[in-house]
């Protein structure tokens, strides 16, 4: 049984991809962030380029931080964007 993540993409991550984001169904294998990369990867060269570096990347996981790591379990959202900067 699949399940599905509402991944809202910002700033450059969403300019990229000519996406604000999009309802993604998570086949059972899919357990991690890193997992859900992978997927989004296997899209097109556009999503392999924007996902191929993670260090440039943050997510989080129903408005909570993650990292690559991070279990999925029943989250609803997973946030992509660039690290914040400011002053």
């Amino acid at each position: 049984m699949s399940r599905s993540i509402n991944i809202i993409y910002f700033a450059w991550v969403r300019e990229r991809l000519g996406l604000d984001g999009e309802q993604v169904s998570l086949p059972e294998t899919v357990r991690t962030i890193s997992d859900v990369l992978t997927l989004l990867a296997d899209r097109g060269a556009a999503y392999a380029e924007v996902l191929s570096d993670v260090e440039k990347l943050r997510f989080a996981l129903d408005q909570d931080y993650g990292t690559p790591a991070s279990l999925v379990g029943t989250a609803k959202e997973l946030a992509i964007f660039p690290p914040v900067t400011g002053g």
